[in-house]
């Protein structure tokens, strides 16, 4: 039986605001977290169309049940990150347009892709999650605490059940497709596609939202546009979209080559995300959750439990 607990949240962000800016701390982080909101819409809703055409060529009941568990934990960070963009669209109407191509995009994967490929490309991506949002929630100060609550929560909610079900869809290509040659051979044109998307999503940034609130030039996560900006802009300074900082430079380059280590080797055969070294706030934020906190306010939920600790250390 599978272990996966699908939790619905509702973090309120039609309560009031939404800040492009989330992490001020951070301007790179927060336009770079912000495109993962959007991407996670597009590749989310593929996912869900996926297994529902996948379920008649699963055998194993087991592995049915992980990917209906799969399913609807993805769902559900769908749902939440709907939110968090429709919030950002109230302030910024022309990011509808961004969302919609982003969207686009996974829509024509699904027309025009196997359901091999798609299940590949979930496989892949999802993969290489655990190394990667363990660099982040280890860096939870930083990334994390300055910011907004809400959006801070939503992330580190997200980010912790991707930890938990980091093994699904390698369980459920391997129960379907079961070619690592093949996972390996579409790794080149998957991580093209996933970096095409979050191109749009930072570009339709630059473009509607106004420098002064974001920052940042939203596309300098990518090294091809920073190069490309400081050549243009020396020579027409006015043309700039805002400065480029990267959104880890403040890590530890160890951790940071530690987390690419751990992506490289999830694309590699027989890859188990079992065996992976995990974030210590993973475990920390299940307890809380079972324990009744809120965890859609996760730091306000923290002061909660340091509270109560306190009080009934007195006692």
């Amino acid at each position: 039986m599978t272990n996966l607990q699908p939790r619905k949240m509702d973090f309120g962000f039609e309560d009031q605001d939404v800040p492009f800016l989330w992490n001020p701390e951070n301007p790179a982080w927060s336009s770079m977290s912000n495109a993962v909101s959007f991407l996670a819409i597009g590749f989310e809703k593929m996912i869900v169309k996926m297994i529902m055409q996948t379920k008649s060529r699963i055998s194993d009941p087991e592995v049915a049940e992980e990917a209906v568990a799969f399913m609807r934990q993805e769902g559900h960070h769908s749902t939440a990150h709907r939110q968090h963009v429709k919030a950002l669209i109230r302030r910024y109407p022309g990011l509808q347009n961004t969302l919609d191509a982003v969207i686009g995009e996974f829509d024509l994967l699904t027309e025009a892709t196997s359901l091999n490929y798609r299940l590949a490309y979930t496989a892949d991506l999802e993969a290489t999650f655990t190394p990667v949002f363990k660099l982040m929630l280890d860096n939870e100060a930083t990334l994390f605490r300055p910011g907004d609550d809400r959006v801070a929560s939503l992330f580190i909610w997200h980010f912790v059940e991707e930890v938990e079900h980091r093994s699904s869809a390698l369980i459920i290509f391997n129960s379907v497709v079961g070619s690592e040659l093949y996972r390996m051979r579409m790794a080149p044109s998957i991580f093209a596609h996933v970096m095409k998307v979050i191109r749009i999503a930072c570009a339709g940034f630059n473009q509607h939202v106004p420098l002064s609130e974001r920052q940042v030039d939203s596309l300098s996560m990518f090294a091809t546009h920073r190069t490309k900006q400081k050549i243009l802009t020396s020579f027409a300074p006015y043309l700039t979209k805002g400065t480029m900082p990267r959104a880890f430079d403040h890590l530890q380059l160890g951790e940071q080559l530690v987390a690419l280590g751990g992506v490289f080797r999830s694309q590699m055969p027989n890859h188990n995300p079992d065996h992976e070294k995990l974030p210590a706030l993973a475990d920390q934020w299940f307890k809380r959750y079972d324990d009744g906190y809120d965890c859609t306010r996760w730091y306000t939920a923290e002061s909660q439990a340091q509270a109560e600790s306190i009080t009934s250390g007195a006692n």
